[in-house]
């Protein structure tokens, strides 16, 4: 086993760093006596304000991390593991998935509100394509505005006054991490908004070559989780759809009728405008996961998803 001190990179927003500091503590419990070290990297979804699928859509907030680990500058890359290119990344490998936070989206209303509160044109913020189709689809009579920013910055622009937002819709995941859930007025049924691949979870990647860094994040993988965003992502690839795309996916692991674990996935495709959606599930066994994925994937395509995917473009 390796003595040298692992470095790990994160992007420097506090979200980022929060969740990295996780991941830090997980290996230092699990590797008491390997030094660790924190290195900030600049992505360019930090250093942009332009909507995402202007400047990129996926991978914007991960070239650089996953540059810095091929350069031999870090030794292992924290990211919130929706904003992964669904294609494998030539030298790099995910060498853990920890056990995932709460999947489900959040309202952050004034006042208290719930989304079936809020009044007609109320003004509803969210720089995610797959939110604003969602709630577009809900037929609430919501003005779907488009923001970036981290979260405090987002829930500022909640209030009652002139220019003001009357809500914003956020990552559970994310407000649990950094202690904000005080800010939650709903948390959003899957029903009614379904999660991006992999929300909620953490992508920790290192070299391919480095058995040591590999070997030392192992016990942070939790099988589950890695399943069930396997079968989720697998959706998103056969789909042939990004992070910004207008679909959602959302995978459990649980126990079959033969007392196996299976894998039951969730999937949906909502046209930009809201004007039309597809919704479907499937079910697999865990060991096979990305198969439940394609299957559910290509039946979604036989019901019109590619067509309302590009309405998007």
């Amino acid at each position: 086993m390796t003595t040298r001190t692992i470095r790990v990179g994160t992007r420097a927003s506090l979200l980022a760093r929060t969740q990295t500091q996780l991941v830090v503590d997980a290996f230092a419990d699990s590797n008491p006596d390997v030094p660790v070290q924190t290195v900030l990297v600049s992505t360019e979804g930090d250093r942009s304000s332009s909507p995402l699928e202007q400047i990129g859509g996926t991978g914007v907030f991960v070239s650089a991390l996953r540059e810095a680990l091929l350069a031999g500058e870090i030794d292992v890359a924290v990211h919130s593991f929706k904003d992964l290119p669904t294609a494998a990344a030539p030298g790099i490998a995910v060498a853990a998935v920890p056990r995932r936070e709460d999947p489900r989206d959040a309202l952050c209303a004034r006042d208290g509100l719930t989304l079936l509160e809020l009044p007609t044109g109320a003004r509803v913020g969210t720089g995610s394509p797959r939110r604003g189709a969602q709630l577009r689809a809900l037929d609430l009579g919501l003005e779907i505005v488009p923001i970036r920013g981290n979260v405090d910055t987002r829930l500022a622009k909640v209030g009652t006054g002139a220019g003001q937002l009357d809500a914003v819709v956020l990552a559970v995941a994310g407000l649990h991490r950094l202690g904000r859930t005080e800010v939650i007025t709903e948390l959003l049924d899957p029903i009614q908004l379904l999660p991006a691949a992999a929300q909620g979870a953490l992508a920790v990647e290192c070299r391919a070559s480095d058995e040591d860094a590999r070997s030392m994040l192992a016990p942070l993988d939790d099988h589950p989780t890695r399943a069930a965003v396997a079968a989720e992502r697998s959706l998103l690839t056969a789909l042939e759809a990004g992070c910004t795309a207008p679909v959602g996916a959302l995978a459990e692991v649980t126990e079959g009728e033969d007392g196996l674990l299976e894998v039951f996935l969730r999937g949906s495709v909502t046209a930009i405008d809201g004007s039309d959606a597809v919704r479907l599930s499937a079910t697999g066994p865990l060991n096979n996961a990305e198969e439940v994925g394609q299957r559910l994937a290509a039946e979604l395509i036989d019901l019109g998803a590619n067509i309302m995917m590009g309405s998007s473009k």
